[in-house]
């Protein structure tokens, strides 16, 4: 069987611990995590972790299985689905020569994103979008020269029916 990306989303407890223990029973079965997202939700008693793996359908079904078993887990989905909204955020940091300065803008405005600081020799910009956008974005940055990059990890939210 071929291993499939997958991304998968829970609510849980927010307490202290919670997310060590959601990382930790993928690392004692050698489950890969390729990122892992948590912050609060609408309701302060309740975290929503994000995390993106790739796994074989089988090992999907046991790993559904065992967050669903630890105690602070209420929640366990599987938003790889397509009527699943995927977001991620990048913070790069390129080299902005004068001469490349008016491509950057370009670049960085056809995908949507913001340059949230200019130095002397460097501008920061911040792009929101699929993984595959944010992908693009960086392989044509990267002839300017990036000199810091830092992304956030899939955040999913299902679609609300009408």
């Amino acid at each position: 069987m071929k291993e499939e990306h997958r991304t998968l989303t829970m609510l849980v407890q927010n307490e202290p611990g919670v997310t060590a223990r959601v990382s930790g029973l993928f690392a004692s079965r050698n489950y890969n995590i390729e990122t892992i997202c948590g912050a609060p939700t609408a309701n302060p008693e309740m975290s929503r972790i994000t995390i993106t793996t790739r796994t074989h359908p089988d090992q999907l079904e046991q790993i559904m299985k065992q967050l669903r078993r630890l105690i602070n887990v209420i929640k366990v989905r599987d938003m790889t689905a397509d009527d699943a909204v995927r977001r991620e955020m990048a913070m790069i940091c390129v080299r902005a020569r004068a001469k490349d300065r008016p491509e950057i803008r370009s670049i960085v405005q056809t995908f949507r994103g913001r340059i949230v600081d200019t130095g002397s020799t460097h501008y920061i910009i911040e792009a929101t979008g699929s993984q595959a956008k944010i992908n693009a974005l960086i392989r044509l940055l990267e002839p300017m020269g990036i000199k810091k990059l830092a992304r956030s990890g899939i955040l999913a939210l299902y679609r609300e029916a009408d």
